[in-house]
């Protein structure tokens, strides 16, 4: 049989040209460590280590029983998406309908959604780095030309409103950027985002995909959002979901909130790519806005105790350069003191080679932070016990120590 993936005339421009997702592909080799027999403590993914609440759990099994089994409109169930709009005005003092909100298997078909709506081939898109690693790809999907804007270390990795408009040209469509910020954690303020949105008050043909999947877990306090701004309201699309402030990652639930005119394209988009989200999960989602936040505070509160232990252990390891992550479970350091030096014979010659270096001699799976638009970096999740972090933060000291 002919190797498919060698014959490149069988396979699609589209598909050959997209990167796979890095996170994933961590992900994967550690499973395959793991099943050798390695104790690897698996660092590498965005997922909460928490249970979905109980009482999620219950409103599926009930949902079940209750016969909700058949084909749901597209868009979502009606009263989810009303929930929605209440869950908007409550938290975020933001004025939606109904209309204005679609409900998708996951942020990330949100965000695929918005893309490939507002997107024609040769559009740019400028997007925030470092990024989430699908930002880039999804914009290849809809052969839309990225445009990365990087932030530095020393202000928290965050994009300038000058750098901003410098990125800005007649053929910019969309800006896209995440707060909290994976895989930085960085927060952007009212400020600075109603910084952003006077520049873009100048460009009308630009719109603004805000994702804000990691609003609950945010440790500065009132999270912010672009659309509270009047004057540009209507050009940003607000993307959320469930998956991290309710720890219901494989239940697939993200919805974004949207100009009319936006959501009706994305229920069509999305009308032809997989129809409406789960029924199941969608009643557990409901369930979810309907308990409030008391558990997504909780684990908000873990995650900030994780952060500091994992600063303290980081700030043992020489060479590391660190930043105080404000949102999300991630950090983000700079690692580049690293390249260079060698063990055994192996030359770490960039961020992937030390990821590889730390999954086979220390058993700690991390990121390469090449997938996210900054190489000479790694991302950490902290979304893990206190004993594991304490464990692989040990190993990775060690392992590093032998590096000369």
């Amino acid at each position: 049989m002919q190797d498919i993936e060698k014959e490149s005339n069988i396979l699609s421009d589209r598909i050959m040209a997209l990167a796979e997702s890095q996170t994933i592909a961590m992900a994967k080799k550690a499973r395959e460590l793991a099943a050798q027999g390695h104790d690897v403590i698996n660092l590498s993914f965005g997922e909460p280590d928490f249970q979905t609440p109980q009482y999620i759990k219950d409103a599926a099994k009930k949902a079940i029983d209750d016969g909700f089994t058949f084909y749901t409109p597209v868009a979502g169930y009606p009263e989810l998406r009303q929930a929605i709009v209440e869950k908007f005005k409550r938290d975020n003092n933001l004025d939606f309908k109904s209309e204005n909100i679609v409900v998708s298997t996951g942020a990330k078909q949100s965000i695929a959604n918005a893309v490939l709506c507002l997107v024609n081939p040769g559009d740019e898109v400028i997007i925030f780095s470092p990024y989430w690693v699908s930002y880039e790809e999804i914009v290849k999907l809809a052969e839309g030309t990225p445009v990365q804007v990087m932030g530095n270390i020393e202000n928290d990795y965050k994009v300038t409103p000058s750098q901003l408009e410098a990125a800005i040209t007649s053929n910019t469509k969309v800006v896209m950027y995440s707060s909290p910020c994976n895989p930085t954690g960085s927060v952007f303020s009212s400020d600075e985002l109603y910084a952003f949105a006077k520049v873009l008050e100048k460009y009308p043909q630009v719109h603004v995909i805000a994702d804000e999947i990691y609003e609950y877990i945010n440790f500065e306090g009132r999270h912010a959002s672009m659309a509270s701004f009047d004057f540009i309201k209507d050009r940003v699309i607000t993307v959320n979901g469930f998956s991290k402030g309710y720890a219901m990652t494989g239940w697939r639930v993200g919805y974004i909130a949207a100009h009319k005119d936006i959501a009706a394209a994305c229920d069509k988009m999305q009308s032809q790519i997989t129809s409406g989200t789960c029924s199941i999960a969608q009643k557990a989602a409901y369930a979810a806005l309907q308990g409030g936040k008391e558990s997504a505070i909780e684990m908000r509160d873990a995650y900030l105790r994780r952060r500091n232990l994992v600063l303290e252990l980081m700030n043992e390891i020489p060479g590391i350069k660190t930043y105080v992550p404000n949102g999300a479970f991630y950090i983000f350091p700079d690692v580049s003191y690293y390249f260079g030096m060698s063990y055994e014979g192996k030359t770490i010659q960039n961020a992937e080679d030390l990821c590889m270096y730390l999954l086979t001699d220390a058993f700690v799976a991390i990121v390469n932070g090449d997938a996210f638009g900054a190489p000479q970096c790694v991302r950490f999740s902290f979304a893990a016990s206190d004993a594991k972090l304490t464990e692989a933060l040990h190993r990775i000291k060690l392992s590093l120590a032998k590096l000369q």
